[in-house]
This record gives structure tokens, sequence and C-alpha cells, in this order.
């Protein structure tokens, strides 16, 4: 990237920033969903730019680094969050967590299956397209196989945009604390002395510094999971300098802010890069979103019975992604964060680290279904069905 494309692509990131802020503000007041509505300002503000860019000269497409950004920043205040929690319940439910994580998974595969015959769409291209692995990274695979990419990314912002709408709604509704109001946690917004500014600064660095080493060590997820470890650690690492008195900070709430405001920018603009989607399409794509979403309600209630956590609690484990989302609404309603975050970290670790066995399974179930066998050689379509 030169440095011209750079300075365009910041710029065009701020004002999709900036439009983010009064749409999420309006979510927020019309919607149940409190400290989350930024996401949504988000989606509109990113969907918004890459729309309009095309009524003028301007050639704005999707960049992966927006959601790693916001990664980072989420998993920053995420870290904060849980950085006092009692983690014992967490380890003692790490069985609970692998059977919840294989069941997923596995439920996965038969909507693949399920979605490749009802659409009549190539089975490689199917599991691409239902497992929960991120839209970027799957989309990826596609184009690498040389399978339907635009396919593949629908079903996949469909997925992370049914479950960004349709779980923080469902999560409020059933929480005894709704949590923080819009306007009370705008008053947190920014540091509120020069030694929480300092120490801000200082943060962000050392949360640049975590997910490089991250990357270098080539952990699952380096954006979120080195600025967790960051976060976790922080105020633990600082309280340990000899000549600092103890410290209590907190990072303001403009870190979460432009964290989530991100992450719904780069669902925004995926929806944005998808100008000409047909009825049909859709409603082919929504069949294994809508499967997804119930296998993880039936992967709540297993949750139930195996764990003493409340429906919302398994709920916020089990939803089928965005990790960084879900474990936002259990942030934004101070429940059980600890457990949501260890659910779903569980889930990316066991998803990321098995990719390569899950390709080859996908490369051997499309091999299959495009062979020919052998006592069909040679005959047409009509010849093979008389002999079936």
């Amino acid at each position: 990237m030169d440095n011209k494309i750079a300075k365009n692509w910041l710029v065009i990131l701020g004002l999709e920033l900036l439009l983010s802020l009064p749409c999420g503000f309006v979510f927020g007041k019309l919607l149940p969903i409190g400290g989350i509505s930024w996401i949504f300002g988000g989606i509109a503000a990113g969907a918004l730019t890459i729309y309009t860019s095309r009524f003028t000269k301007l050639d704005i497409q999707p960049h992966p680094l927006a959601r790693k950004i916001g990664q980072a920043l989420v998993g920053t205040a995420i870290g904060f969050s849980i950085a006092n929690s009692n983690l014992e319940a967490v380890f003692t439910e790490l069985p609970t967590f692998l059977f919840l994580t294989v069941f997923i998974m596995i439920t996965g595969v038969f909507i693949g299956w399920f979605f490749s015959k009802v659409s009549r769409t190539n089975i490689f291209t199917a599991m691409l397209a239902t497992t929960p692995g991120g839209v970027g990274i799957m989309s990826s695979f596609a184009a690498e196989y040389n399978k339907d990419v635009s396919l593949v990314s629908l079903v996949q912002v469909i997925r992370v945009t049914s479950v960004v709408i349709v779980i923080p709604i469902l999560a409020r509704s059933l929480a005894n604390n709704h949590g923080s109001s819009v306007s009370s946690l705008i008053k947190n917004l920014f540091p509120s002395d020069p030694l929480s500014s300092f120490l801000l600064i200082i943060l962000l660095t050392c949360t640049f510094l975590g997910v490089k080493l991250a990357k270098k060590l080539q952990i699952t997820t380096p954006f979120f999971f080195g600025a967790l470890i960051v976060g976790t650690s922080f105020c633990y690492f600082l309280n340990t300098v000899p000549f600092l008195h103890e410290i209590n900070f907190t990072p303001p709430y403009i870190v979460n802010l432009i964290g989530q405001s991100l992450l719904g920018i780069s669902i925004g603009e995926s929806w944005g890069n998808n100008p000409k989607i047909g009825k049909k399409t859709i409603l082919y794509a929504g069949i294994p979103v809508s499967l997804t979403i119930v296998a993880g309600f039936i992967a709540a209630g297993f949750a139930t019975l195996l764990t003493p956590w409340d429906w919302l609690t398994c709920m916020l484990v089990t939803a089928p992604g965005g990790a960084a989302e879900m474990i936002l609404v259990a942030l934004s309603l101070n429940h059980n964060v600890e457990i949501v975050t260890a659910g779903h970290l569980m889930r990316l670790i066991a998803l990321n680290a098995s990719l390569p066995l899950w390709l080859l399974f996908f490369r051997y179930l499309d091999e299959r279904s495009t062979k020919t066998p052998e006592k069909f050689r040679g005959l047409t379509n009509d010849q093979q069905s008389e002999r079936i």
C-alpha cells in the first residue's frame, strides 16, 4: 500500500467513524441495545459509505485492517473487565466448553451439507459458507480453491449480521440488569486527568506490541488475543513497579466505542460490497443462517443442563459469532464476561487450529460429490436416471 492509498483510506475510515457516532446514538435511543449500539452505527456507516462511493469517482473497497484494529481495541476493554474476575468457574467448565465447541462445529458440517443439497451449490463452497470462521478467512479460502467467493462472503455476512442484531436485542430483554444507557456511557468518554491520558498512551503502545508478539508467535486471532492478554495483565504489571503507588486505571469509554464502531464498519462495508443480491440468493442464504442460529440455541440448552449458568450466559457462550461482538454484549450487560470470553476463545482456538483438517475434509467431500460412479461413466443423464 503506497502513501497516497494509505492516506485516502485513513481519511475515508475517519469519515466512517464520524458518521457511525450519530448513527450509533440514534440506534441506542430507538432500540433496547444500550452500550452495543455503536456496532449498529458502524454497520450503517460502512454500508452507506460503500454504496455512496458507487455514485462518485471514489473506488472504496472494504479493508480488513478496520476489523483488526476494532478487535484490538475491544480486546483491550474486555481484558480490563475480566482482570479481577474469579476464573475458577471458567477452568472447572473447560470440558463443557470443549463439548459445546465440537457440537457447534459438527452441526455446521451437517448444515453445510443440507445447504448444498437445497441450493444445489458445490459442497466445498457450501461448507466454507456455513462454517462460523469469519467473513475474511472463509472468503480467502474460497478464492484460493476457485470457489464462489461472493456466495461464501454473502452467507458469512448474513450470519454475522443476523447474530449481531438478534442476540443483543434478545439478551437485553432477558437481562435483569439492562446495563448503562448510551447517555451515561458518553459521560466517561475521554480520560479524566493527565495521568489517565498518559496511561492510555502506554496502554495503546503495549497493545500494539502485544499484537505484534502474538502475530510473531502465530497465535490464533492475534489482534484479539494479544490485546486481551495486555488488557488483562496491564494493571497487574503496572502495580509491580516499586516506585509507583497502587494505580487503579480503567481505559476511557472512547476505546470501546471506536473498537465497536470499527467492527460494525467492517460488517457494513461487506454489505456495501455486495450491491447485486437477488431475493432468491438471500432466501437460500437465510436457510443455513437460520439453522446455525437454531443450532446455537440447542447448544445453549445443553449448556444449561451441564452447567449452573443461566440461560442468558449460555446463549451468549454458544451464539455463532462474531466472538468479539458477543463478548461485548456480555460486557455491556456486565454479565459473566469471563465465562462468555472463555467460551468464544475456546471456539476460536479449536476452529483455527483444526482448519487444515476441515479443509482436507471439505476437499474430500467435494471430490466425492463430483466423481461419477463407474457404472454411470459414458452414459447420458437420462440413461443414468434409468439405471437408478
